[in-house]
């Protein structure tokens, strides 16, 4: 039997951030448009630690840290996003806090923050908590999971 835990951080958080979909050219989501999002992470476990936790949530503040680095007032663009110089210009005359990664949208959202949380958990529970999955938020009606 495997255990599982989650940890949210709601849309009512303020992680704001702006982005793109630059190839989505018939659409209006190829303008900057944002959310104040929401993350969902859900950790798994066949054994629980010895206070009968999958993962201790007191322990998740690095994880908060790190979404707020990248979610909160910025404005994430695609490495390959044609214009990518004008919003690095942009940054450089301090307009935005640019963040630039390999794809935007709440999918890619989900696996670029899955990406960076599960090494750490496995790391720091020697291999006994796997992070199942990672939802991401626009709201209520949207979200995207990514699970590895």
């Amino acid at each position: 039997m495997k255990y599982q835990s989650t940890k949210t951080y709601g849309n009512e958080r303020g992680l704001s951030c702006c982005f793109r979909q630059w190839r989505a050219d018939d659409s209006h989501c190829s303008l900057i448009h944002g959310y104040s999002l929401g993350f969902r992470f859900v950790f798994e476990a066949d054994v629980l630690d010895e206070r009968n936790w999958v993962y201790d949530f007191g322990n998740c503040k690095w994880i908060k840290e790190y979404l707020e680095e990248y979610f909160d007032h910025t404005l994430i663009i695609s490495s390959d996003d044609p214009q990518l110089g004008l919003f690095k210009e942009l940054a450089d005359r301090k307009l935005a806090n640019l963040k630039v990664i390999h794809g935007v949208g709440c999918e890619k959202f989900a696996e670029h923050v899955y990406k960076y949380v599960q090494p750490t958990v496995m790391r720091e529970t020697e291999g006994r908590v796997k992070l199942k999955s990672v939802e991401v938020f626009e709201h209520g009606a949207n979200s995207a999971i990514y699970v590895d």
